[in-house]
């Protein structure tokens, strides 16, 4: 038999003799374009913001020297003769952001792992959105909440010599109470989903060794999600330094460098949020403060974010 009869008689024959090119799919280009277009945007805004920050900041280093700002202790720019030492609300920024995860990392983590190891599914799907509806309400009311209920709650249990007596009507703890209750979603949410991801070949092979729930949990679903939990510390960390309504009003605006949590202080963001209300000359020293508070606030965010990518990639668990 010719070689031209055995390959009419293969069964490649029968197949098509040329794959035709598929019609183009421009539908899948316009959804391509647009999610670069997003991606670039995002990548310009954050630009614009950064050479917003940077411009004013260089003109304020001009006026002040940059050694003051960063390490001296008194801060009063507004002030007759004005001091411009940032460390007292940086300081105030920290204490706040501390108690906030000190009451949102527990609370959140618990959270998570009710729902991830022993809520059931109705109970997960009932329960999962009135925790995130936390995350949706705005921060003034949290404020407020602290100033008009945390604060006399905290009066009412607080001992008299301890750390100095009762908390001032504005104090950290109460503003870091709030802010923690405001990130428990935050960390609750991605620590279940990054629970929840774990292949329930590692629970079920516990499970078989006898291993009791509790134990699954904390030294098998608890590891192997370990890059998602910090993550989500990391973002509920980056939330709370960031915040502006509640510091603003629950803890008040005194630049106070101490780390007592029943004294009033003043966080980076409030002090924007109180100076930038349009009063301040445009082109002034104290004007460009402003910016360079900003820009360090948005330094410090970053590098929280940066040490968040580092550690979930140091930590990331990869499951074939």
């Amino acid at each position: 038999m010719e070689a031209r009869d055995l390959a009419a008689s293969s069964p490649i024959a029968a197949l098509p003799r040329r794959l035709e090119a598929a019609s183009p799919r421009y539908g899948e280009k316009v959804i391509f374009g647009l999610l670069a277009a997003c991606a670039g945007l995002s990548v310009l805004t954050t630009t614009a913001i950064v050479i917003s920050l940077i411009v004013p900041t260089v003109q304020f280093f001009g006026d002040v020297p940059i050694g003051d700002f960063l390490f001296g202790t008194d801060w009063g720019p507004t002030f007759t003769p004005p001091t411009f030492g940032v460390l007292p609300i940086v300081v105030g920024t920290l204490s706040v952001t501390f108690w906030a995860l000190l009451f949102a990392i527990p609370i959140g983590l618990g959270s998570a792992i009710y729902l991830s190891e022993y809520a059931s599914r109705r109970v997960r799907k009932t329960v999962k959105p009135i925790l995130e509806i936390l995350a949706g309400i705005p921060t003034v009311a949290f404020g407020f909440f602290a100033l008009v209920f945390i604060t006399p709650q905290l009066d009412k249990i607080w001992p008299d010599h301890f750390l100095g007596g009762p908390p001032l009507i504005f104090n950290v703890l109460a503003g870091g109470l709030a802010i923690g209750l405001m990130i428990v979603p935050v960390i609750a949410s991605i620590s279940d989903d990054a629970m929840s991801a774990v292949p329930s070949g590692l629970r079920e092979g516990a499970y078989a060794l006898g291993t009791t729930r509790a134990k699954v949990a904390t030294r098998v679903v608890f590891p192997a999600a370990f890059s998602g939990i910090v993550a989500s510390i990391i973002l509920g960390l980056s939330r709370a330094i960031g915040e502006t309504m509640v510091v603003l009003i629950a803890v008040g605006s005194t630049p106070n460098l101490t780390l007592s949590p029943v004294e009033s202080v003043q966080a980076m963001t409030a002090f924007i949020g109180t100076t930038a209300t349009g009063d301040i000359p445009t082109g002034s020293t104290i004007y460009k403060t402003i910016f360079a508070v900003a820009l360090l606030l948005f330094g410090m965010t970053l590098l929280m974010n940066m040490l968040s990518v580092r550690l979930v990639r140091r930590f990331r668990e990869v499951y074939e």
